[in-house]
């Protein structure tokens, strides 16, 4: 029998720990052949704090750990067993993931791996409203954006006249959609 993608509920928080416990304890349990791979979806963020760049590994989806394997009654009390692992996806019994949601997986992931991603997905042009500062709660469009420094600049209306607000970090600005 081949080998399914099946979706494990973990504690939030806990996606790598779950990973490393299979990882290590599939070989004390002699189930190497039954499980593949283990694989927790993630995205590498960077963010600007006190000027300098910080890349944070984000989690996709929190709580959750993909498992390929060939689902025997061992794998399932081994996997049921580990700590941090709530159950499968669905709860009962466990169903694999659909060939289809798999390509559909694999095609949004497969650009993820090692791409960095902006923490603040912000564009000049957009709307934003200003979130701390001196000009708290003022609307503008963002005229620049200093993504090396975390910072941006905005034109704002004050008494009818266009004023640029400079300086202001990533954090104080929120976009504005028209949802």
């Amino acid at each position: 029998m081949s080998e399914k993608w099946y979706v494990l509920q973990v504690y939030s928080g806990r996606e790598k720990k779950v990973k490393k416990s299979i990882d290590e304890n599939v070989l004390k349990a002699n189930l190497k052949s039954d499980i593949e791979e283990v694989y927790v979806p993630v995205e590498n963020i960077v963010e600007v704090k006190a000027g300098q760049k910080v890349i944070k590994e984000k989690i996709l989806w929190p709580g959750y750990v993909l498992v390929k394997m060939n689902l025997t009654d061992d794998v399932w009390h081994f996997i049921k067993d580990e700590n941090n692992v709530l159950g499968f996806l669905g709860g009962g019994a466990p169903a694999p993931l659909s060939d289809r949601e798999v390509d559909e997986l694999v095609r949004n992931l497969s650009g993820d791996d090692g791409e960095i991603v902006h923490k603040y997905n912000i564009d000049c042009g957009d709307v934003v409203k200003i979130t701390d500062g001196v000009f708290v709660n003022l609307t503008g469009t963002v005229s620049e954006i200093f993504q090396d420094k975390g910072k941006l600049s905005v034109l704002v209306s004050i008494f009818g006249r266009d004023t640029k607000v400079d300086d202001l970090e990533m954090w104080q600005v929120e976009k504005i959609t028209n949802d």
